[in-house]
C-alpha cells in the first residue's frame, strides 16, 4: 500500500515538473508537447535506462509497477466510453457524421494494415525478423495516443507474450512522433489556407497550456449530486470502477469454465459491453440526469495523464533503439498515407468545410481527439461550424470499436502471423468503402 502511495506521489511530481517546464521552455510550447510527456521524459532520464545505470535514483522495485500502470489504467479509461453517450432517436446521425465515422474507420484499417505490411516487408524482403505482432502499434499510437500503449501491453500480456514492454515502448515512441508531426503539419496546412493572422489568434491560448483569466476558464462539469449524499466526482468514479471490477470478475468466470468466444474477449471490450448495458439501464430508469459527460471526461483525462507519464518514463530505450529503422519507416509511411486518405475522402464525401473536417480527422488520426479539436479551433476559433458535432459523434463510434479491433489484430498476429490481420483488414476496408459509396448515393437520390 505504501508502494502505491509512493509511486503515485512520484508520478505526480513528474507531472508537476512537466507543467512547470512547459510553462518556461518555448520549444515545448511551440510543439504543443503535453506536460505528461515532458514529465515522463524526466522519469525516463532518472530511471534505469539512463542515470539509473550508474546510480539507483528510483528504487528498482518501483519500475515494474510503474511499467504496468498504463495497462491497468487503460481498463477503466476504455470501459467508461459508453457511459454518458447520447442514446435515442433524437440524436440520429446525419450524413456528415456517418461519413466522418466511416473515414475514421478506414484510416484505422489502413494504419493497421500499413503496420503489418511493413512487418511483412522487413521479414520477407530484407530478412529482418520483427516481433510477431509488430504493426498494430501504428494505429494504437497515432489514433489512440500515448494512453493506448496500455491496450497493446495488456493484450500481449493476456496472450503470454514476453515482449509486451518493448511493444509498449514502440507505441509510446510512435505516439510522440505522430502527436508532434500531426500538429506541426496541421498548422502548416492552416497557415497555407487561412494565413498567419487567424492561426496566431488561437495559438497563443494553447501554447502556454493554461488560462489565467478566470472569466475564460471553462467549467469542469455539473454537480449532479449533493455532497450530503456523495461527491459528484466520487459517484462517477464509483460507477466506472464498479463496472471495471464487475467485468473482471465475470470474465474470470468465463475463462475458468472456458466458455467459447466469451473467454477470449479482452477485459476492456467485455467491459465496454457491460458499461453499455449499465448506461442503457440507467436511461430506462431515468437516471441519466446523474451522469455528466464532462465530469466523466475529466476522470478519464486524469487517468490518461498518469498512464502517459508512466508509459514514457519506462520506455525500454535499448529495445526501442534496436527497432528505430522500422519505427521511422512505419511513422513516415503511416503519416503520409493517413493524410492522403483523409484529404481525398473528405473532398469526395463532404460538400462544406472540407479543410476543417480534414484537419479534425487528421489530428485525431495522428494524435488524440483533443489534437483534432486543437486544429479545428485554430481554423474555426468560435466553433461556429457544425464540424465539431459531426466529428465528435463520428469519433465516439470509432473510440468504442477501435480498441477491440486493435486487440483482435494483435491476438491474430501473435497466435498465427501478420497475414491473418492483414486479410481481415482488407475485407473490412472493402466493406467500409462499399458502405460509404452505397450510403452517399442513396442519400443523394
Amino acid at each position: 500500500m505504501n508502494n502505491f502511495l509512493n509511486i503515485t506521489a512520484y508520478l505526480s511530481i513528474l507531472l508537476i515538473l512537466g507543467i512547470v517546464i512547459k510553462s518556461k521552455v518555448k520549444i515545448f510550447q511551440e510543439l504543443f508537447i503535453p506536460a505528461s510527456i515532458i514529465g515522463g521524459i524526466i522519469g525516463l532520464i532518472l530511471g534505469p535506462a539512463c542515470l539509473g545505470r550508474y546510480y539507483d535514483i528510483i528504487p528498482k522495485s518501483w519500475i515494474d509497477d510503474i511499467r504496468s500502470i498504463p495497462g491497468v489504467l487503460i481498463i477503466p479509461i476504455l470501459i467508461s466510453v459508453p457511459l454518458g453517450m447520447e442514446l435515442g432517436k433524437e440524436n440520429k446521425v446525419v450524413q456528415n457524421t456517418v461519413n466522418t465515422g466511416g473515414i475514421l474507420f478506414l484510416v484505422t484499417f489502413v494504419q493497421l494494415f500499413i503496420g503489418y505490411f511493413i512487418n511483412f516487408i522487413f521479414d520477407r524482403v530484407f530478412n529482418i525478423k520483427l516481433y510477431k505482432s509488430f504493426g498494430a502499434e501504428l494505429n494504437s499510437a497515432f489514433a489512440g495516443g500515448h494512453g493506448t500503449a496500455g491496450v497493446v501491453a495488456n493484450t500481449l500480456k493476456e496472450v503470454g507474450s514476453g515482449y509486451w514492454e518493448l511493444a509498449q515502448g514502440v507505441t509510446v515512441t510512435l505516439a510522440t512522433v505522430g502527436l508532434v508531426a500531426g500538429i506541426v503539419f496541421g498548422i502548416f496546412q492552416i497557415k497555407k489556407n487561412f494565413g498567419n493572422a487567424l492561426t496566431s489568434e488561437v495559438l497563443s491560448e494553447y501554447k502556454s497550456g493554461y488560462i489565467k483569466n478566470r472569466e475564460k476558464q471553462a467549467i469542469l462539469g455539473k454537480e449532479t449530486m449533493l455532497t450530503t449524499t456523495v461527491d459528484t466526482l466520487a459517484y462517477h468514479l464509483a460507477i466506472i470502477f464498479a463496472a471495471s471490477g464487475f467485468s473482471i470478475m465475470i470474465l474470470d468466470i468465463f475463462k475458468k469454465f472456458q466458455i467459447p468466444l466469451l473467454s477470449k474477449l479482452t477485459i476492456w471490450s467485455f467491459g465496454m459491453i457491460v458499461m453499455f448495458f449499465i448506461w442503457k439501464a440507467m436511461n430506462k430508469m431515468e437516471l441519466n440526469w446523474s451522469i455528466d459527460s464532462r465530469v466523466k471526461g475529466k476522470i478519464t483525462g486524469t487517468l490518461t495523464e498518469f498512464a502517459i507519464v508512466a508509459a514514457v518514463a519506462t520506455i525500454p530505450l535499448r529495445g526501442v533503439m534496436s527497432y528505430i529503422i522500422p519505427i521511422v519507416v512505419t511513422a513516415l509511411v503511416g503519416f503520409s498515407i493517413s493524410w492522403i486518405v483523409i484529404y481525398k475522402l473528405a473532398k469526395k464525401y463532404f460538400k462544406d468545410y472540407q479543410l476543417e473536417r480534414t484537419l479534425a480527422m487528421f489530428g485525431t488520426s495522428t494524435g488524440v481527439f483533443i489534437t483534432g479539436i486543437l486544429l479545428l479551433r485554430i481554423c474555426d476559433p468560435k466553433l461556429e461550424t457544425p464540424v465539431l458535432q459531426d466529428y465528435s459523434l463520428g469519433f465516439s463510434i470509432v473510440a468504442l470499436l477501435g480498441p477491440i479491433l486493435i486487440a483482435m489484430c494483435i491476438k491474430l498476429s501473435f497466435i498465427y502471423s501478420y497475414f491473418y490481420p492483414m486479410g481481415l483488414l482488407v475485407v473490412l476496408t472493402c466493406l467500409t468503402v462499399l458502405s460509404l459509396e452505397y450510403y452517399n448515393k442513396r442519400v443523394e437520390r
